[in-house]
């Protein structure tokens, strides 16, 4: 494909696969239905005329503050149509982070899903002087609350402009196309704000470029085609999903909006039978969770059975991954005596195997649809009981790894060759390296340093900030990705922490937070798990707990309660945690002394996207250190005296 913008893209599979669905939404009683490539683009060039109409010119950049939902493609085409550049983010964003975000991008013009969007930006309309135009999804509403708000403001409703828009092209239909002729690769596409985990977000500049070199890519590592169909959970303003958009684009496949709720998505998968799921780790953790509860509560022989089959299908997996070549060489290997050590295991627990995928794992294969080809899995690293299990069900799980610098693929398991324990090889034409976080020196295999990504979907860098930009890529592009890795004799990557979530106790121990996070949230009782300690003697932890199960262990118990805040204050509760994290986290696990969980405290507010959580649902540290700066002072008082 000679295609150097995702309008050209677009036009190209529009030209072959003009039937082809490339779209499935949901009407209000649930029921999916397909847009063709034919009229998504037909009404990505109507949208993009009416934009041109109300003044959007080549180079702006426009806010696009929308979940998932059909329209968001269309119109962040019909942006790039124009050669202008969109500005995302999710319904769940706070006003301040909107307000910040389009002011700092100077936005002249605001998409928004609905008036909720709206009524956010209002109070503040002096701290965004250039934003003078809304344009809503749903814009059949009632104005009249709102007039003295929209004072100078102009609202139009979305549909209202899609049927300007196509009086325009009838009228001038080479209009638009005219303005995708004149696109570059160069050309600025989205600017997506981080989502601020660290500090202040920073607007990452993502070229044409950037987004097409991967996706003329991604066939090299799945098999993707036309008639496959996505289903879409991840929040569309993330780099991650934003790519499955134009990967998806790229081979003629659609995409089905749903949401990452269990019970919806599941039932999704039901109504579309998709080929692929693209997610973050801890919805795949979620759907664990719900089969083991459902398990737990069946007890009995089926409970038994189950766990009989489930570490059959681990015993397995592992005994194929030797025999296939797919174990992970942090060290060398002797390729001879895996196969020699695995061969007889492998066919002697395959019958077994087979009984356990005929009795047990062909209803859990059922549950993402007859079609279902594999997940792919980013934004966070999987936690190495949830990656055993799919794969011990005979679940594709292909784990991959990149930032929204690099738009944001850096590696990825293959289909064809998945390495377990690893994020896989790094993207074709990407050169990725491990280096000493002292010297910059270049490290071999099997050690552990920071990694660097050199290629042609790095950033353009972050907007009005060249300083930044400096800091994480150098003169040659070579990105410092500020995670910390470790490369196999092979090449495929190991993701085993983040540079500046490194926590350092005061005897000078090094210690990556993430991998004892993940083995706490092991636990039926916990939901999240911070662990702290910087600069002190310990490592603490602050635990938001799965108050349905600590209720139903209180009752269980005999113990009384008044309300969730009593409850977690009661001795036998903290107890119960407590003794969780430490049957996790302990030396047999695989953890070191200084890596224990000394205290612990139980908070009774979960966790939010968009306040604790990221888009992505990590944590957002900084702030939950700041919020629950008085507990965290509890944890370590004793350290201090």
């Amino acid at each position: 494909m000679d295609n150097k913008t995702l309008p050209q893209l677009l036009q190209h599979i529009t030209e072959n696969y003009p039937d082809y669905a490339a779209q499935y939404s949901k009407d209000a009683e649930g029921v999916f239905h397909p847009t063709a490539y034919r009229l998504l683009y037909q009404e990505a060039q109507n949208f993009a005329a009416a934009l041109m109409g109300i003044g959007i010119q080549r180079g702006d950049r426009v806010g696009l503050i929308s979940d998932n939902r059909k329209e968001w493609f269309i119109t962040d085409l019909a942006i790039l149509c124009l050669g202008a550049a969109d500005v995302p983010r999710g319904c769940d964003s706070l006003a301040g982070e909107l307000v910040y975000i389009l002011s700092f991008a100077d936005c002249k013009t605001a998409v928004l899903e609905n008036e909720q969007q709206m009524a956010k930006l209002l109070p503040h309309l002096e701290k965004m002087p250039l934003l003078k135009t809304f344009i809503l999804f749903d814009g059949d509403f009632d104005r009249t609350p709102y007039a003295g708000s929209l004072a100078g403001i102009e609202v139009h409703d979305f549909a209202r402009l899609i049927k300007q828009g196509a009086a325009l092209v009838e009228k001038e239909p080479s209009r638009i196309e005219r303005e995708i002729a004149l696109g570059k690769p160069e050309d600025l596409a989205t600017i997506i704000f981080t989502s601020g985990t660290t500090g202040e977000p920073k607007g990452v500049m993502l070229s044409h470029r950037n987004f097409i070199h991967q996706v003329v890519r991604v066939p090299q590592c799945i098999n993707l085609g036309p008639g496959d169909i996505w289903l879409c959970v991840l929040p569309v303003w993330h780099s991650f999903e934003r790519l499955i958009q134009y990967a998806s684009l790229g081979a003629a496949s659609a995409l089905a909006y749903s949401k990452p709720i269990g019970k919806i998505m599941l039932a999704d998968c039901q109504k579309v039978q998709p080929t692929w799921l693209a997610s973050v780790p801890r919805i795949w953790e979620a759907v664990r969770a719900g089969i083991y509860r459902k398990v737990n509560a069946e007890g009995g022989v089926k409970k038994a059975l189950f766990g009989f089959f489930v570490g059959v299908g681990q015993a397995h997996e592992k005994m194929k991954n030797l025999l296939y070549g797919r174990t992970p060489q942090f060290r060398k290997r002797s390729r001879f005596l895996d196969v020699f050590v695995s061969f007889v295991p492998y066919f002697f627990l395959l019958p077994l195997r087979m009984l356990g995928n005929a009795l047990v794992f062909h209803k859990i294969k059922a549950m993402l649809g007859q079609r279902f080809v594999a997940g792919i899995s980013g934004g966070g690293a999987m936690p190495d009981t949830v990656d055993k299990f799919f794969a011990a069900a005979g679940i594709l799980i292909l784990e991959g790894y990149g930032l929204t610098e690099t738009a944001p693929v850096i590696g990825v398991r293959r289909q064809r060759h998945p390495v377990p324990e690893t994020v896989g090889l790094p993207f074709p034409d990407m050169e990725v390296t491990v280096r000493d976080p002292a010297t910059g020196e270049e490290l071999p295999p099997g050690k552990q340093g920071v990694i660097y990504a050199k290629g042609a979907q790095v950033m353009l860098g972050y907007y009005k900030r060249p300083e930044e930009t400096r800091k994480v890529v150098d003169g040659q592009g070579l990105l410092n990705t500020g995670d910390i890795g470790i490369k196999t004799w092979k090449g495929e990557i190991k993701i085993t922490g983040r540079e500046k979530d490194t926590i350092v106790l005061l005897g000078g121990e090094n210690i990556e937070p993430t991998p004892i996070e993940a083995r706490i949230r092991e636990s039926d009782y916990i939901d999240h798990a911070l662990v702290l300690g910087q600069d002190q003697k310990y490592l603490a932890a602050l635990i938001v707990p799965n108050f349905e199960k600590l209720e139903a262990y209180a009752a269980g118990n005999a113990i009384p309660f008044i309300d969730r805040e009593s409850l977690i204050t009661l001795p036998e509760i903290m107890t119960l945690v407590d003794s969780e994290i430490q049957t996790r986290v302990n030396r047999r696990t695989g953890f070191r002394s200084f890596e224990m969980i000394y205290r612990s405290a139980i908070i009774s507010k979960p966790f939010e996207m968009g306040v604790e959580l990221s888009g992505k649902q990590d944590y957002k540290r900084h702030v939950i250190v700041e919020m629950y700066k008085k507990e965290i002072a509890g944890l370590f008082r004793e350290a201090a005296q």
